[in-house]
């Protein structure tokens, strides 16, 4: 047609201008996706790679042989892959994919996943479309997390599997629910593929029947209560006696008053492991009525993140644990003044989340926390040290209901959260002063309540003891209390 309208051929230059782009680093990218949409025009079969035949099914790579050969070729070793697909260890990593080569080490992973769900990927490295969504089976794989295996399984490696499951094409999926197969589609649409994941991870993981309640209150974060009030610190230091004179005291009164009148970012921290040090000897040596000036202090630097932020990262805790420790050993002659202020500071090592967490997951840290707690609410003489011992419950229970709320799991272990809801509940159904006290055992009670499981240790504690009729019970102290009694009541139900 060239010849006859213009006398010459078409030039070279023009018609060897598609493999002049393909040539180009551009080109080699877009050549699979070219390859790939010209395949159902063409029909034309993708290149075997170590596989004696393949054929077509539906526009998509068909990846082993209906009968594999005797003996497989040796699997090349990937270092992308981010596990060995041989591994059978107890400890299955979370938030990632897992390769699978072996029947035994598919089935080891699907065996993990019998109480939740399971993805398998069936793909292969002669399936351009399979890399297409490789990038979203891997967010898939973050996103679920702990609550669902995802797997891959190159069919070009994996030839006993592919036998098992009749694969003719890929990409495959098959999804398991509980251990037993909830469905299969071929195709290698992302959209599809994200909906399927998602709604089995819904199905293998209902939402807690308390996330479709509407709780103004228990639906909401919390920030932990603090006690940041500054007293007169030359007259709190006065009561130190001789001890008011050293260094470390010293230090720290200078930092919490230019921290108080300049502000945090003009208050550099003082020699902590100084500070720290002193505290402990003088927790072991001084007489207990001396120790509440210093615990006090302290309790004001702690105001500052950064101050609980180090204590979050002292080996073994030694500051925290003998704090707390002090007022148990003394038991009922624990003197007031020290009771209190250690429950005020205990209250304002939450100002750290990283040390919020520790003070709930570090048993050494979450019993004597816990066992100063329960101590405290007994004490009917003192309605501030039962406010305080309830602000001190709040601040643990809504930081293990921060962890439900993003779906994660407890901080706290079944058997503390027991023990802490059976002390709220007791002290509760007791109280008939002190408003605060009852606003604070109420929030603690609905926090520790919301999101817990439905069978577990705390539901079946709160039916046992009668939870909700000592909650109700309280409707009637205070026309304030009526809405958040109303929404514990509905927690336990």
């Amino acid at each position: 047609m060239a010849m006859f309208l213009l006398g010459k051929g078409i030039p070279d230059h023009i018609t060897s201008l598609p493999q002049t782009v393909l040539n180009t680093p551009f080109g080699q990218m877009l050549k699979p996706q070219i390859d790939s949409a010209m395949r159902g025009i063409t029909q034309a079969p993708v290149a075997p790679a170590a596989i004696p035949q393949q054929s077509r099914t539906n526009g998509n790579s068909y990846t082993g042989p209906r009968n594999p050969p005797a003996t497989a070729p040796a699997t090349a070793h990937n270092p992308n892959r981010p596990e060995d697909s041989s591994n059978t260890s107890n400890e299955i990593p979370t938030g990632q994919v897992h390769y699978a080569t072996t029947l035994k080490r598919l089935d080891f992973l699907l065996m993990s996943a019998k109480e939740s769900c399971a993805v398998i990927f069936f793909t292969s490295a002669t399936c351009p479309p399979c890399k297409l969504v490789y990038p979203a089976y891997d967010e898939l794989a973050a996103e679920a997390g702990n609550k669902a295996v995802l797997i891959k399984v190159d069919l070009g490696e994996a030839y006993e599997i592919g036998s098992r499951y009749q694969v003719r094409a890929t990409p495959t999926f098959m999804s398991f629910l509980k251990g037993e197969k909830e469905n299969e589609w071929v195709g290698a649409s992302e959209g599809q593929l994200r909906g399927n994941v998602r709604m089995l991870i819904q199905m293998a993981h209902p939402p807690h029947p308390h996330t479709a309640l509407r709780l103004r209150t228990l639906q909401r974060r919390h920030k932990a209560v603090t006690y940041a009030k500054i007293p007169p610190l030359d007259k709190l230091i006065a009561k130190m006696g001789p001890r008011g004179n050293d260094s470390a005291v010293t230090a720290l009164k200078d930092f919490v008053s230019t921290r108080e009148a300049a502000g945090a970012s003009d208050a550099p921290l003082p020699s902590l492991r100084d500070i720290d040090a002193f505290i402990v000897q003088c927790i072991s040596n001084d007489p207990p009525d001396s120790l509440f000036p210093l615990i006090d202090l302290f309790r004001c630097a702690l105001v500052d993140a950064r101050v609980s932020g180090y204590l979050a990262v002292e080996h073994s805790h030694p500051t925290i644990i003998a704090i707390l420790s002090k007022p148990l050993a003394l038991g009922a002659s624990c003197p007031y003044s020290l009771r209190i202020v250690t429950l005020h500071l205990a209250c304002n090592l939450f100002t750290s989340p990283i040390l919020a967490a520790q003070l709930l997951e570090n048993s050494n840290l979450c019993t004597p926390l816990l066992q100063l707690i329960t101590s405290s609410l007994l004490d009917t003489t003192h309605a501030p040290v039962r406010v305080a011992a309830a602000s001190l419950a709040f601040n643990m229970a809504a930081t293990n209901h921060l962890r439900r709320l993003d779906d994660k799991e407890d901080l706290m272990t079944e058997s503390v959260q027991v023990e802490l809801m059976a002390s709220l509940l007791e002290t509760i159904s007791n109280e008939t002063e002190n408003k605060d006290s009852i606003r604070g055992l109420l929030t603690a009670i609905g926090l520790l309540a919301y999101g817990a499981p439905r069978e577990g240790e705390v539901k079946q504690l709160c039916d046992a003891l009668g939870g909700k009729e000592i909650v109700s019970a309280k409707k009637a102290f205070s026309n304030d209390l009526r809405d958040l009694v109303t929404e514990v009541e509905q927690v336990l139900a």
